[in-house]
């Protein structure tokens, strides 16, 4: 997802359809589906969620 990367996150790779993103602080988030795919609902809220907590 281009707002993980945007925001420094490193795609770790991931088992079949899951992706693993990791933020140098610390902060991870797991995203499932095809990469390309469009996120489901709750995990573009996740998403932002992580993405503030790297910033503050």
């Amino acid at each position: 997802m281009a707002e993980l990367e945007k925001a420094g996150f490193v795609n770790r790779g991931g088992k079949g359809s899951h992706r693993n993103y990791i933020h140098p602080r610390g902060t991870r988030v797991t995203l499932s589906g095809q990469a390309g795919a469009d996120a489901l609902h709750y995990q573009e809220k996740e998403v932002r969620r992580k993405i503030a907590l790297t910033r503050s």
